[in-house]
């Protein structure tokens, strides 16, 4: 299983027509780490996105000829 983590950054304030972003024109979010799994008999792949405190938010399933399936989980009640 591959696993990468990556920063979920809030970009409203940019404008278009600038070329350099300065560290106050963006907002830290959270983080996420996404987890990368292939099925060898079916060639499925399962892409399982994880928040900060490894909850699994979102698992999506990809088949080989493209098309996608996504199941989100909301632990708030």
């Amino acid at each position: 299983m591959d696993e990468m983590k990556f920063e979920i950054l809030n970009s409203d304030n940019l404008s278009s027509k600038k070329r350099v972003i300065k560290g106050d024109q963006i907002k830290l979010l959270g983080k996420v780490q996404v987890s990368f799994e292939e099925d060898a008999l079916d060639n499925v792949k399962i892409i399982l996105n994880k928040d900060e405190n490894n909850n699994i938010r979102e698992i999506k399933f990809v088949c080989s000829c493209g098309h996608t399936k996504s199941l989100i989980l909301d632990y708030e009640e």
